[in-house]
Protein backbone atom coordinates (compact mmCIF):
# COMPACT_ATOMS: atom_id res chain seq x y z
CA UNK A 1 0.00 0.00 0.00
CA UNK A 2 1.47 3.66 -1.13
CA UNK A 3 2.94 6.00 1.47
CA UNK A 4 0.20 8.75 1.80
CA UNK A 5 3.05 11.52 1.81
CA UNK A 6 4.35 9.63 -1.62
CA UNK A 7 0.84 9.92 -3.22
CA UNK A 8 0.67 13.76 -2.26
CA UNK A 9 4.49 14.16 -3.25
CA UNK A 10 5.21 15.91 0.69
CA UNK A 11 7.78 15.16 3.21
CA UNK A 12 6.84 13.22 6.49
CA UNK A 13 8.07 17.25 7.83
CA UNK A 14 5.43 19.14 5.66
CA UNK A 15 3.40 21.34 6.83
CA UNK A 16 -0.68 21.59 7.33
CA UNK A 17 -0.71 24.10 4.63
CA UNK A 18 1.67 22.49 2.12
CA UNK A 19 -0.37 19.01 2.36
CA UNK A 20 -3.07 21.43 1.66
CA UNK A 21 -1.72 23.14 -1.61
CA UNK A 22 -0.45 19.73 -2.87
CA UNK A 23 -3.63 17.93 -2.59
CA UNK A 24 -5.44 20.88 -4.33
CA UNK A 25 -3.03 20.87 -7.63
CA UNK A 26 -3.50 16.94 -7.94
CA UNK A 27 -7.25 17.35 -7.48
CA UNK A 28 -7.28 20.11 -9.76
CA UNK A 29 -5.23 17.79 -12.30
CA UNK A 30 -6.89 14.36 -12.02
CA UNK A 31 -10.26 14.99 -11.01
CA UNK A 32 -13.32 13.19 -13.48
CA UNK A 33 -14.75 16.45 -14.50
CA UNK A 34 -11.40 17.57 -16.14
CA UNK A 35 -10.63 14.04 -17.33
CA UNK A 36 -13.75 12.87 -19.15
CA UNK A 37 -13.11 8.63 -19.57
CA UNK A 38 -9.72 8.95 -17.93
CA UNK A 39 -9.92 5.59 -15.49
CA UNK A 40 -6.67 6.50 -14.56
CA UNK A 41 -7.06 10.25 -13.86
CA UNK A 42 -10.23 8.51 -12.15
CA UNK A 43 -8.20 6.44 -9.85
CA UNK A 44 -5.65 8.93 -9.26
CA UNK A 45 -8.19 11.37 -8.16
CA UNK A 46 -9.62 8.92 -5.71
CA UNK A 47 -6.15 8.00 -4.38
CA UNK A 48 -5.00 11.36 -3.38
CA UNK A 49 -8.50 12.44 -2.18
CA UNK A 50 -7.87 9.44 -0.22
CA UNK A 51 -4.62 10.42 0.99
CA UNK A 52 -5.62 13.87 2.04
CA UNK A 53 -8.72 13.02 3.87
CA UNK A 54 -5.59 11.40 6.50
CA UNK A 55 -3.08 13.59 5.96
CA UNK A 56 -5.57 16.63 6.17
CA UNK A 57 -6.84 15.74 9.58
CA UNK A 58 -4.93 16.80 12.34
CA UNK A 59 -5.45 13.73 14.64
CA UNK A 60 -5.78 11.18 12.06
CA UNK A 61 -2.29 12.27 10.53
CA UNK A 62 -1.33 11.81 13.59
CA UNK A 63 -2.55 7.94 13.71
CA UNK A 64 -0.97 7.46 10.23
CA UNK A 65 2.38 8.66 11.97
CA UNK A 66 1.95 6.49 14.73
CA UNK A 67 1.11 3.67 13.38
CA UNK A 68 -2.39 3.21 14.23
CA UNK A 69 -4.07 3.36 11.13
CA UNK A 70 -3.03 2.17 7.75
CA UNK A 71 -3.39 4.19 4.19
CA UNK A 72 -7.04 3.18 3.43
CA UNK A 73 -7.44 4.55 7.62
CA UNK A 74 -8.29 1.05 8.95
CA UNK A 75 -6.94 0.35 12.41
CA UNK A 76 -3.62 -1.51 12.42
CA UNK A 77 -4.12 -3.38 16.19
CA UNK A 78 -0.72 -1.22 17.09
CA UNK A 79 -2.64 1.43 19.08
CA UNK A 80 -5.98 1.75 20.58
CA UNK A 81 -9.32 3.32 18.48
CA UNK A 82 -9.25 3.52 15.33
CA UNK A 83 -11.41 4.14 12.43
CA UNK A 84 -12.59 0.88 11.39
CA UNK A 85 -14.17 0.51 7.37
CA UNK A 86 -15.71 3.86 6.98
CA UNK A 87 -15.76 5.67 4.27
CA UNK A 88 -14.12 8.88 5.13
CA UNK A 89 -16.22 10.88 2.06
CA UNK A 90 -19.64 9.69 3.36
CA UNK A 91 -19.61 7.88 7.14
CA UNK A 92 -20.51 4.17 5.70
CA UNK A 93 -18.73 2.00 4.02
CA UNK A 94 -16.07 2.45 1.55
CA UNK A 95 -17.45 2.42 -2.12
CA UNK A 96 -15.63 2.84 -6.02
CA UNK A 97 -16.03 5.93 -7.77
CA UNK A 98 -16.29 5.42 -11.21
CA UNK A 99 -14.79 7.92 -13.82
CA UNK A 100 -18.25 9.58 -13.82
CA UNK A 101 -18.72 9.62 -10.66
CA UNK A 102 -18.33 12.70 -8.36
CA UNK A 103 -17.25 12.88 -4.84
CA UNK A 104 -18.00 16.62 -4.44
CA UNK A 105 -21.88 16.34 -4.21
CA UNK A 106 -23.30 14.71 -1.50
CA UNK A 107 -20.82 13.35 1.78
CA UNK A 108 -19.40 14.16 5.06
CA UNK A 109 -16.19 16.00 3.23
CA UNK A 110 -16.65 19.22 2.47
CA UNK A 111 -14.24 19.92 -0.36
CA UNK A 112 -15.53 23.72 -0.69
CA UNK A 113 -13.50 24.50 2.13
CA UNK A 114 -10.73 24.00 0.23
CA UNK A 115 -11.63 24.79 -3.53
CA UNK A 116 -14.24 27.88 -2.38
CA UNK A 117 -17.91 27.39 -3.79
CA UNK A 118 -17.51 29.05 -7.50
CA UNK A 119 -15.11 25.82 -7.99
CA UNK A 120 -17.49 23.28 -6.80
CA UNK A 121 -20.44 24.56 -8.55
CA UNK A 122 -18.14 24.02 -11.80
CA UNK A 123 -16.72 20.67 -10.47
CA UNK A 124 -20.37 19.14 -9.42
CA UNK A 125 -21.63 19.53 -12.76
CA UNK A 126 -22.35 23.34 -13.37
CA UNK A 127 -22.19 23.82 -16.90
CA UNK A 128 -20.40 27.00 -19.00
CA UNK A 129 -22.83 28.86 -20.66
CA UNK A 130 -20.56 29.05 -23.77
CA UNK A 131 -19.47 25.79 -25.17
CA UNK A 132 -16.34 24.13 -25.34
CA UNK A 133 -14.10 22.98 -21.95
CA UNK A 134 -16.15 23.07 -19.12
CA UNK A 135 -14.83 25.88 -16.61
CA UNK A 136 -13.37 24.76 -13.26
CA UNK A 137 -13.22 28.33 -12.11
CA UNK A 138 -17.08 29.52 -11.73
CA UNK A 139 -17.23 33.42 -12.55
CA UNK A 140 -13.74 34.32 -12.28
CA UNK A 141 -12.41 32.34 -15.54
CA UNK A 142 -9.25 33.35 -16.18
CA UNK A 143 -9.46 35.31 -19.52
CA UNK A 144 -7.16 34.16 -23.07
CA UNK A 145 -3.83 34.20 -23.32
CA UNK A 146 -1.95 37.61 -24.59
CA UNK A 147 -0.27 37.81 -28.26
CA UNK A 148 2.90 39.67 -28.29
CA UNK A 149 4.09 41.78 -31.76
CA UNK A 150 6.95 43.80 -32.24
CA UNK A 151 6.09 46.81 -35.07
CA UNK A 152 9.01 48.75 -36.66
CA UNK A 153 8.23 52.06 -37.29
CA UNK A 154 9.58 55.33 -39.23
CA UNK A 155 10.72 58.56 -36.65
CA UNK A 156 8.54 60.58 -38.68
CA UNK A 157 5.13 57.62 -38.07
CA UNK A 158 6.09 58.22 -33.63
CA UNK A 159 6.56 62.01 -34.77
CA UNK A 160 3.31 62.51 -35.74
CA UNK A 161 1.53 59.62 -35.01
CA UNK A 162 0.64 57.05 -37.95
CA UNK A 163 -1.85 53.97 -38.74
CA UNK A 164 -0.30 50.87 -39.28
CA UNK A 165 -2.31 47.47 -40.33
CA UNK A 166 -1.47 44.80 -38.80
CA UNK A 167 -2.92 40.79 -39.14
CA UNK A 168 -3.75 39.61 -36.03
CA UNK A 169 -5.14 36.20 -35.72
CA UNK A 170 -5.93 36.28 -39.31
CA UNK A 171 -7.85 39.53 -39.28
CA UNK A 172 -6.02 42.95 -40.43
CA UNK A 173 -6.80 45.12 -37.89
CA UNK A 174 -5.96 48.94 -38.20
CA UNK A 175 -2.92 49.54 -34.75
CA UNK A 176 -2.90 53.82 -34.33
CA UNK A 177 0.11 54.97 -33.04
CA UNK A 178 -0.39 58.56 -30.97
CA UNK A 179 2.02 61.06 -32.12
CA UNK A 180 5.41 61.49 -29.83
CA UNK A 181 4.18 57.77 -28.29
CA UNK A 182 7.76 56.21 -26.80
CA UNK A 183 10.14 54.21 -28.71
CA UNK A 184 9.87 50.84 -26.84
CA UNK A 185 6.60 51.29 -25.59
CA UNK A 186 3.67 49.19 -25.50
CA UNK A 187 0.29 49.09 -27.46
CA UNK A 188 -2.65 47.17 -25.63
CA UNK A 189 -5.12 46.17 -28.00
CA UNK A 190 -7.87 44.78 -25.68
CA UNK A 191 -9.94 41.42 -26.34
CA UNK A 192 -8.19 40.69 -29.55
CA UNK A 193 -5.55 38.19 -28.26
CA UNK A 194 -6.63 34.43 -28.07
CA UNK A 195 -10.08 33.45 -26.59
CA UNK A 196 -10.07 31.77 -22.80
CA UNK A 197 -10.61 28.03 -23.07
CA UNK A 198 -13.04 27.86 -19.99
CA UNK A 199 -15.66 30.87 -21.52
CA UNK A 200 -13.50 33.95 -19.72
CA UNK A 201 -12.81 37.29 -21.01
CA UNK A 202 -10.49 37.09 -24.33
CA UNK A 203 -6.52 38.03 -24.05
CA UNK A 204 -4.82 41.45 -25.00
CA UNK A 205 -2.41 42.31 -28.55
CA UNK A 206 0.48 43.70 -26.67
CA UNK A 207 2.38 45.62 -29.86
CA UNK A 208 5.77 47.07 -29.05
CA UNK A 209 6.63 49.65 -31.05
CA UNK A 210 10.56 49.78 -32.44
CA UNK A 211 11.88 52.61 -34.11
CA UNK A 212 13.99 51.91 -37.02
CA UNK A 213 17.44 53.63 -37.39
CA UNK A 214 17.60 57.22 -38.57
CA UNK A 215 20.11 57.95 -40.98
CA UNK A 216 20.81 61.60 -38.91
CA UNK A 217 18.04 61.28 -35.73
CA UNK A 218 18.36 60.25 -32.62
CA UNK A 219 15.59 60.39 -30.10
CA UNK A 220 15.90 61.26 -26.29
CA UNK A 221 12.59 60.91 -24.35
CA UNK A 222 10.84 63.49 -26.23
CA UNK A 223 13.70 65.43 -27.54
CA UNK A 224 15.29 64.97 -31.18
CA UNK A 225 19.28 64.98 -31.26
CA UNK A 226 21.46 66.03 -34.49
CA UNK A 227 24.70 65.82 -35.18
CA UNK A 228 25.66 68.82 -37.16
CA UNK A 229 29.37 68.83 -39.21
CA UNK A 230 30.18 72.43 -39.76
CA UNK A 231 33.86 73.42 -41.40
CA UNK A 232 36.64 75.09 -39.75
CA UNK A 233 35.54 78.77 -41.47
CA UNK A 234 31.96 78.08 -40.12
CA UNK A 235 33.30 77.57 -36.60
CA UNK A 236 35.43 80.66 -36.55
CA UNK A 237 33.67 83.13 -38.52
CA UNK A 238 29.87 82.38 -37.61
CA UNK A 239 27.25 80.65 -40.68
CA UNK A 240 23.46 80.20 -41.27
CA UNK A 241 23.46 76.51 -41.49
CA UNK A 242 19.55 75.23 -42.59
CA UNK A 243 18.75 72.06 -40.74
CA UNK A 244 16.18 69.39 -40.81
CA UNK A 245 13.60 68.47 -37.98
CA UNK A 246 10.78 66.29 -37.80
CA UNK A 247 8.48 69.05 -38.94
CA UNK A 248 10.24 70.46 -41.73
CA UNK A 249 13.56 71.90 -42.41
CA UNK A 250 14.87 75.35 -40.20
CA UNK A 251 17.74 78.10 -40.98
CA UNK A 252 19.86 78.20 -37.91
CA UNK A 253 23.20 80.52 -37.13
CA UNK A 254 26.25 78.99 -35.77
CA UNK A 255 27.97 81.47 -33.35
CA UNK A 256 31.18 82.89 -34.43
CA UNK A 257 34.38 81.07 -32.74
CA UNK A 258 32.09 78.23 -31.71
CA UNK A 259 33.58 74.46 -30.78
CA UNK A 260 32.82 70.80 -31.85
CA UNK A 261 30.61 69.56 -28.84
CA UNK A 262 28.88 72.60 -28.68
CA UNK A 263 25.25 72.55 -28.57
CA UNK A 264 22.15 74.65 -30.13
CA UNK A 265 18.46 73.65 -28.90
CA UNK A 266 15.43 74.80 -31.19
CA UNK A 267 12.39 74.80 -28.42
CA UNK A 268 9.61 72.59 -29.18
CA UNK A 269 11.39 71.15 -32.70
CA UNK A 270 11.19 67.80 -30.96
CA UNK A 271 8.08 65.47 -30.14
CA UNK A 272 4.94 66.32 -29.24
CA UNK A 273 2.73 63.91 -26.76
CA UNK A 274 0.17 64.24 -24.10
CA UNK A 275 3.02 64.57 -22.01
CA UNK A 276 4.45 67.65 -22.99
CA UNK A 277 6.88 68.98 -26.27
CA UNK A 278 10.20 68.15 -26.44
CA UNK A 279 13.41 70.14 -28.30
CA UNK A 280 16.21 69.49 -30.79
CA UNK A 281 19.29 69.48 -29.80
CA UNK A 282 21.58 70.09 -32.35
CA UNK A 283 26.01 68.86 -31.49
CA UNK A 284 28.27 70.44 -33.44
CA UNK A 285 31.29 68.83 -35.10
CA UNK A 286 33.73 70.60 -36.44
CA UNK A 287 35.25 69.03 -39.45
CA UNK A 288 38.58 69.29 -41.16
CA UNK A 289 39.22 69.66 -45.04
CA UNK A 290 39.69 66.31 -46.74
CA UNK A 291 42.07 68.22 -48.71
CA UNK A 292 45.43 69.89 -48.46
CA UNK A 293 44.90 73.39 -48.41
CA UNK A 294 48.17 75.27 -47.79
CA UNK A 295 46.71 78.78 -47.44
CA UNK A 296 44.41 77.90 -44.54
CA UNK A 297 48.49 76.21 -43.08
CA UNK A 298 49.37 79.73 -43.16
CA UNK A 299 46.91 81.03 -41.85
CA UNK A 300 46.48 78.44 -38.93
CA UNK A 301 50.29 78.87 -38.58
CA UNK A 302 50.49 82.63 -38.02
CA UNK A 303 47.42 82.85 -35.42
CA UNK A 304 50.40 81.46 -33.23
CA UNK A 305 47.45 80.40 -30.36
CA UNK A 306 48.73 77.61 -28.60
CA UNK A 307 45.64 74.97 -27.98
CA UNK A 308 43.74 75.04 -24.63
CA UNK A 309 44.14 71.53 -22.61
CA UNK A 310 42.99 70.75 -19.27
CA UNK A 311 45.86 67.58 -19.08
Amino acid sequence: MADLYDVLGVSRSATDAEIKSAFRKLARRYHPDLNKDDKAAAEKFKEVSSAYEILGDKDKRQKYDAGEIDASGKPTGFGAGGFGGENPFTGGTYRTYSSSSNPFRAGGFDFSSIFGDDIMSAFSGAKRRTSGAQNPFGSAAPKGQDISYTLDVDLLDIAKGAEKKLNINGKNVNVKIPAGFENGGVLRLKGLGNPSPYGGQPGDVLITIRMRPHPYFTLSGLNVELELPISIKEAVLGAKITVPTVSGKVKITVPPYSSSGEKLRLKGKGLSSAKGSGDEIITLKIVAPSEKNQLLEQVLNETGEAAKRNF
